[in-house]
């Protein structure tokens, strides 16, 4: 009994470190993937500027995309990437006319 015992608290004791290295980089992961979509919709916005006209159709669907990728990453990191700045902002105070 005892050695199943001492087996069950070095299992725990292991799943327990493997949690503590995995989640830094997990969150990294998310940082990231907020960073590449902010900035894909930053451009992508630009893209529709230079093709189309700022105050068109495709530049204002564009525009939505962009908030809507900043407000991902809001929601689920409360900041947000600024592609221009190339930094991340900790309030939420982006511009929701970018470009205009």
């Amino acid at each position: 009994m005892k050695t199943v015992r001492k087996s069950f608290v070095s299992l725990v004791i292991m799943v327990g470190a493997l949690l503590c290295t995995a989640v830094p980089g997990i969150q990294a992961e998310d940082l990231d993937e907020c960073q590449r979509r902010v900035a894909h919709a930053e451009h992508e916005l630009h893209e529709a500027i230079e093709k189309h006209g700022r105050h068109s159709k495709q530049a204002n669907h564009e525009r939505r995309e962009l908030n809507k990728a900043r407000e991902h990453c809001w929601h689920e990191r409360h900041e947000w990437w600024e592609e221009h700045e190339r930094r991340w902002h900790k309030e939420r105070d982006w511009n929701e006319h970018d470009h205009d």
